[in-house]
């Protein structure tokens, strides 16, 4: 049975640095895309990066391109976020996900086959 479990989050103040892990379990994603997203109170679950391989493409969503870092440790299984000059904007649940098969990183949530629980970052003005 395929699990993803995230690790990582907690609280910061603006203009921090936290770094966010998903571990997988019951199979490899080395060659499928692994991805990013969140989900504030009262908002829809958004996209936030996404990673094809290890050391292939990656892709961010605006708000947090030059700030968050996606990256792949095949080794490990695992898929890091690594998110800096945060803001009180930032604040949300964070979820990993990974995709069945191989494909460019893909930002569409529909495509992404696992999920993890999730990870609460919350950001302090």
């Amino acid at each position: 049975q395929v699990q993803l479990i995230e690790s990582g989050g907690g609280l910061v103040q603006a203009g921090g640095s936290l770094r966010l892990s998903c571990t997988a379990s019951g199979r490899t994603f080395s060659s499928s895309p692994m991805a990013w997203f969140r989900q504030a109170p009262g908002k829809e679950r958004e996209f936030v990066a996404s990673s094809r391989r290890t050391g292939g493409g990656t892709y961010y969503a605006d708000p947090v391109k030059g700030r968050f870092t996606i990256s792949r440790d095949n080794a490990k299984n695992t898929v890091n976020l690594q998110m800096n000059s945060l803001k009180s904007e930032d604040s949300a649940v964070y979820y990993c996900a990974a995709k069945s098969t191989p494909s460019v990183a893909t930002q569409e949530m529909r495509l992404y086959d696992y999920w993890g629980q999730g990870t609460q970052v919350t950001v302090s003005s």
